[in-house]
Formats: structure tokens, sequence, C-alpha cells
């Protein structure tokens, strides 16, 4: 459209020029003046009408591409915004359900967050109860503990009831109880420094003495059976007469009896005597036992010794039972039980103090 109007104008100026500049070929010509000046001018006209109406056309032309241009686009953008209000409906529809979802776990998690607290609650309840029962537990302990060395001074039994309360503190596993169990350890090194006593082999020896006392001949039946074997041996080269009379002078002999008084010899037992005699050295050793037991060194030695006399009066020491019988109540009073105890109950008083915090501050 620019580049024709260009081309036109030399032209129209060349039509444009004045009849007095141009040369007089046109009058040679025999046009008339007004007639040539006519023609230039709608010339002129038509081509300007002609580059008019094709710039119109072309205009309208552009004017049509573009409002087709427009209304594709348009209907593409229309498409798109179906498209894009399809989505948006699609993205509320999940943001609405994704709503709901989050309002329920929100109500989930707060049940879950009641239900936290109530087992928190509730752990922190059994927990306390727990402890409560594990302390009264390890106080039991230690009372057992007290008690053995108190009454029969077991220092082995109150050793094992300490170290079995020492392992219930050590699986509790808190803190505040570290000063407990020190105190309680301490109370065990004060038992472990003790001299070791063999209770259990002593034990055992007064048990093999008192299942021994039925077996021990006594001195009595040994001088009956050697009597009545030299009364009953006959003797060589008597005849019948002799052996006779040798009878009768036994038994005449018999009839009276001479005694030293300044001898100390025993009186024949009776079969019930004889019975007595050997329970009451049972009692006796087994109140040694006792005495064992309590740790009573004096108790237990005196009533070795007693035991001891009784054997050596009564029972044959040249026997084989009664010989292991003296010599082991001689080493039995030679040995010493008695050991000073200590005073453990400052890890059973350190329990109480703890359990005692432990009720102040739950109230």
């Amino acid at each position: 459209m620019s580049d024709q109007p260009t081309q036109a104008t030399p032209a129209a100026e060349q039509e444009i020029i004045p009849p007095a500049a141009k040369p007089r070929t046109h009058r040679s010509r025999g046009v008339p003046h007004g007639l040539a000046h006519i023609s230039v001018m709608q010339m002129t006209l038509a081509v300007v009408l002609v580059v008019f109406l094709w710039q119109w056309f072309d205009a309208h032309r552009q004017i049509d591409n573009l409002q087709q241009e427009l209304a594709r686009r348009l209907s593409v953008m229309d498409g798109n915004n179906q498209a894009n209000l399809a989505l948006v409906k699609q993205e509320q529809e999940a943001m609405r359900e994704l709503s709901a979802k989050v309002g329920m776990l929100e109500a989930q998690s707060a049940e879950m967050q009641n239900q936290r607290a109530a087992l928190s609650t509730l752990y922190q309840d059994l927990s306390g109860s727990r402890d409560e029962t594990v302390l009264a537990d390890v106080e039991q302990m230690l009372m057992i503990a007290n008690q053995q060395l108190e009454l029969s001074a077991n220092v082995k039994a109150a050793l094992i009831a300490m170290q079995q309360a020492d392992e219930r503190l050590q699986h509790m596993d808190r803190a505040p109880l570290n000063s407990v169990r020190k105190v309680i350890g301490r109370d065990m090194e004060k038992l472990r420094a003790l001299p070791n006593v063999d209770m259990q082999g002593i034990n055992l020896q007064l048990d093999s003495l008192v299942g021994a006392v039925d077996s021990m001949p006594l001195t009595q039946e040994i001088r009956l059976q050697q009597e009545t074997a030299a009364a009953g041996a006959p003797v060589a080269g008597d005849t019948s007469w002799q052996g006779f009379w040798r009878e009768i002078w036994e038994e005449a002999r018999h009839l009276v009896l001479i005694e030293n008084t300044q001898k100390r010899e025993l009186p024949l037992l009776s079969p019930t005597e004889t019975f007595f005699l050997r329970e009451n050295l049972k009692l006796q050793l087994l109140s040694a036992r006792l005495a064992l037991l309590s740790r009573d060194d004096a108790s237990f030695k005196r009533e070795l010794q007693t035991a001891q006399g009784w054997v050596q009066r009564y029972f044959d020491v040249q026997s084989p039972a009664g010989a292991e019988a003296v010599d082991t109540l001689r080493k039995l009073r030679a040995s010493s039980i008695s050991i000073e105890l200590p005073d453990v109950s400052d890890s059973l008083q350190a329990v109480r103090n703890y359990r005692a915090s432990l009720t102040k501050g739950v109230r």
C-alpha cells in the first residue's frame, strides 16, 4: 500500500507541471489545453481513488483477518477458560475433600491427644504404684536382713537379702535412688568385711555327731561283753568235776561284792536309762547347734564341753565311733564363732525416708 503512492507520485508530479513549463509539443498535436488539464486531473483522481479503494479493501481484508484471528483466539481462550473452570472446580472439590479430611484428622488428633493424656496419667499412676510396691518389697528385704543378723546372726542370709534389695532398686533406674543404693552398698561392705566362719561345715559336723550317737557303744556294754567272754571261756585240762566246782565258786564269789568307794565307777544303766542317756546327748548337741546359729560362743562351747564329758564318761572312747566323736567335739570347742556384727539399719532407714518423701510429694 505504501509503495504504490510512492510510484504514482512522479506521474502526478509530471502531470501537475504547469503548461508554461512544458514544451510546446502539445499544441503541435492539436490537443486543447483545458481538456488536457481535465484528463490529468481525472487520471490523478482515478489513481487516488484506486489507491484509496485498494487501501480500503486491503485494510478491510486485514481487519477481517484480525477479526478472524481475534475470534479464533477468543475461541481458544474460551476453551482454555472452560478447561480452567473445570480445573478450578476440580481443585475446589479436592480442596473441600482435603478440608474434610483435615477436619477429620484434627478430630482424630484431638482424640489421640486426649487418649495420650489419659494414658500418661494412668502410666504415672501405675508407675507410682509400681514404685511403691517395689520400695515396699525392698524395705521388707532389708527388714529380713536386720532380723537375720539380730536374731540368728546369719551374715550370709542377711547379705543375700541386701543384694536382692539392691538389685530391685537397680532395675527401677531412678536417679534419686542412687543415694539409697550407696547406703545399702556401705552396709553390704560391712558384712563382707566380717571374718568367715564355716557355719555350714560346723552344722554338718554336729548333724554327724547326732546321727552317730545311737551307734556309739557304751562302756558298760563293752565290760559286760568282756566278763561274759571271760566267764564262759573253758580252762584247758579241767575235768567235769573241776568245771562244776569252778562254776559254784564263781557264783559264790559274785554273791559278795567288795567295792572301792574312792573309785568313781558308774553303776550299771538299765535299757531305759541308756535310751534317755543317748537322747539327752542328742539334745545337748542340738543345743550347741542353736548356740551356733545365734552366734553365742559361750553357750556353744559350754554345750560341747558337756557333751564331750558325757561321751568320755559313759561311752567307749576306745572304739572308732567313740574316738571320732571325742576328736570332733574337741575340734569344735577350739573353733570360734564369736563375731561382732555391724549395724546395717542405715539402709533400712534410707529406704523409709525415700518412701516418706514420695508420699509427701504426692500429697
